[in-house]
């Protein structure tokens, strides 16, 4: 056996003609990456059907088509081929179909297909068209997402009505008289959206939440926020019914019969409750909860409602961490959840009557999108990491290593190098461990000294680790010759509560000495050249960058992303009030102090760092302002600098062609500066 394990090895590790074709990472190579998401277990534990998004450069899109793969291992097989989005695949509760949302009939609708992917028919043909469809489990119904007019409703015909009047009238001016007038990148219409049900032939359509609010409310992604019991008698869902939306987290979970009628509120907690999910065998429904009133980024619990009695028992108040994903064991008597700790997303388990939390899977890596075969004895997943994009696992439901069911990327990137993700923890000035995540170059060598890129997270309420992204993509600055420093500072998540609540009315105390924690560890490193740092981020990134600039001079080059410069002006242009409110302990009015004390814009007179202004002019979460503010002062200070605006992009950059000339733009103005 030892002989074996060492021929093994060698058989394993890369041999010298293809790491010397091997080439560095970049974002060219990232815009080739096929990107897998959605995946769905058939009925019988067979298959899965997912989504793979295939970017096209050239046509500036991202076309998205449904595959499928057996989970005994196979070639993934592509299903659908007409349309540019096919998503959302659902099995009919046989196995026989899959309902999905596609655009090939010129707007997105529900349609349907036999499992092999033939002979697809169009169910919806709707003027506010269709999304996130969902499947009764007795397969008669559908229910659905529709940006409808709330006086419509389901009535079709009268919202097509109203559609046609407003594309005919010659003013598009917009009138408003509450608050929440504009959300992340658009302004707020006439419409709302609602959850509709109708008939799996397309007929006797309901509208199941009417009224004003959106129900469920604006989501980011992540779990849906509405789900149909196992008996196929009831929906439960998430809506915001405080007076003032915009300065509420206060959702909370509703339920009403699938036929229509009366909605009950059935939690009754100040903060967000969201993501319910039924028991199989009926009797519960789980669901996320927070407690505090006004802060969205509280400790997620898990609670499980008994619904025969309506009791309620919250299962994690002990676990000081986040929980993400959740879903039942097939026998009701568990329930397993991501939770982030420390950089990773894994994957644990706790029983439906309380008890210890057992770790199910763990490791350098982050899972999501978990579902369990019928008979509970194995379970497929996602899984990334900070040097891989996501692919679909199988493993056995009591844990260990999984096998991965999809390779679409191991051919393009075993043409790259990938450095996998190293860590440290350093003490800041209070003694805290503050962690922080390394990317090195390809080719590192501990010989040589490299110039180093200091990335700062968003949110504030977020974290580095190992999880993929497009859009900050760690691998893309180190294949370009940088030593990669992701600091975990205080406000990260996965380092308990405290931690997190530690930048609450302090973005530019602990968090900053943090930060300078770390950068005082890695200018002592024996590879990291001091003298040519550069620091750049996005959201509260670009806040910290901005704080940067009057704070210190240890940087060479900076690059701001859509930052916050201005805390009294941001407070009244942003839209979603309750951050500002939560963060600075009240309105600019109430507590002047505060905003006075950590707005960036009052230590302009400090600022010497060349820097990149970056900005998409669609974001209504940091508006465009707060950049054109940065880069006016930085040019009247005479601070070389670069203002970069993305008409056509809002908080994020997300079109290929965009996101290119982003990479470019920012690795052309640090390499003026520190290479």
């Amino acid at each position: 056996m030892r002989a074996f394990a060492v021929l093994l090895a060698a058989f394993s590790l890369p041999c010298p003609a293809l790491l010397a074709q091997q080439q560095p990472f970049d974002a060219a190579t990232m815009w080739k990456i096929q990107r897998i998401s959605e995946p769905v277990l058939s009925p019988d534990g067979r298959q899965v059907a997912f989504t793979v998004q295939t970017p096209d450069v050239e046509k500036n899109t991202k076309p998205q088509q449904i595959y499928l793969v057996p989970v005994d291992g196979g070639t993934p097989r592509q299903i659908t081929q007409d349309g540019t989005q096919n998503e959302r695949p659902r099995w009919s509760p046989d196995g026989k179909q899959i309902y999905f949302i596609s655009d090939r009939g010129g707007s997105s609708q529900i349609w349907v297909m036999n499992a092999d992917g033939s002979r697809a028919n169009q169910i919806t043909r709707l003027s506010t068209e269709a999304g996130g469809v969902m499947v009764s489990p007795d397969g008669k119904r559908l229910v659905f997402l529709s940006n409808v007019f709330p006086e419509c409703g389901a009535d079709d015909p009268c919202n097509k009505r109203k559609l046609d009047e407003e594309a005919k009238s010659k003013t598009k001016a917009r009138i408003y008289t509450s608050l929440l007038y504009r959300h992340w990148t658009e302004w707020e219409s006439k419409r709302r959206q609602h959850i509709l049900a109708i008939d799996t032939d397309g007929g006797d359509m309901k509208d199941l939440t009417p009224g004003t609010r959106d129900a469920p409310p604006f989501s980011l992604g992540g779990q849906d926020n509405y789900a149909i019991s196992p008996d196929s008698m009831e929906l439960a869902y998430v809506m915001n019914s405080d007076p003032e939306p915009a300065t509420s987290t206060n959702s909370d979970v509703y339920t009403i019969s699938l036929n229509g009628g009366e909605s009950k509120k059935i939690t009754t907690g100040l903060g967000a409750d969201e993501t319910p999910l039924y028991s199989p065998d009926g009797k519960y429904l789980a669901f996320r909860s927070q407690a505090r009133a006004g802060y969205e980024s509280d400790r997620w619990r898990l609670l499980v409602l008994e619904r025969a009695t309506g009791r309620t028992t919250n299962l994690t108040e002990a676990l000081d961490r986040w929980v993400g994903y959740i879903t039942w064991s097939p026998d009701s008597s568990r329930i397993f959840f991501t939770m982030e700790d420390r950089g990773r997303e894994n994957l644990h388990m706790i029983p439906v009557t309380g008890g210890g939390v057992r770790n199910i899977i763990t490791g350098p890596s982050s899972l999501d999108d978990v579902q369990f075969t019928s008979d509970g004895r194995a379970m497929i997943y996602t899984e990334q990491s900070g040097s891989h994009p996501a692919e679909i696992y199988r493993a056995l439901s009591s844990g260990g290593t999984g096998v991965a069911l999809t390779h679409l990327n191991d051919a393009l990137l075993s043409r790259a190098t990938l450095t996998p993700l190293e860590e440290t923890y350093v003490e800041s000035t209070d003694k805290t461990r503050i962690h922080a995540f390394i990317v090195k170059p390809p080719g590192f060598t501990e010989t040589r000294k490299y110039p180093v890129l200091f990335l700062i997270h968003g949110g504030p309420q977020g974290a580095w680790g190992e999880s993929w992204t497009y859009r900050w993509n760690a691998q893309v600055f180190a294949g370009a010759g940088y030593l990669v420093v992701m600091p975990n500072p205080r406000g990260s998540t996965g380092y308990g509560q405290k931690f997190i609540d530690e930048i609450n009315g302090d973005w530019g105390g602990r968090p900053y000495d943090d930060i300078m924690a770390v950068v005082d560890y890695v200018s002592a490193l024996k590879y990291a050249d001091p003298d040519h740092m550069a620091a750049a981020g996005a959201s509260y990134g670009g806040y910290m960058i901005d704080w940067l600039l009057g704070h210190t001079n240890r940087f060479k080059v900076m690059v701001s992303h859509d930052g916050v410069f201005d805390l009294r002006s941001m407070a009244l242009s942003t839209e979603e009030l309750w951050f500002p409110l939560w963060e600075f302990k009240g309105t600019p009015w109430d507590n002047p102090e505060m905003y006075e004390r950590w707005s960036p814009s009052n230590f302009v007179k400090d600022f010497k760092t060349p820097t990149l202004v970056v900005h998409g002019d669609l974001d209504y979460r940091v508006p465009l302002d707060q950049g054109l503010q940065l880069y006016t002062a930085l040019q009247l200070q005479k601070v070389p600098s670069k203002l970069l605006v993305f008409p056509d992009e809002g908080h994020w950059v997300l079109k290929p062609q965009n996101s290119l000339l982003w990479y470019k733009q920012v690795l052309e103005w640090i390499g003026e500066w520190i290479k």
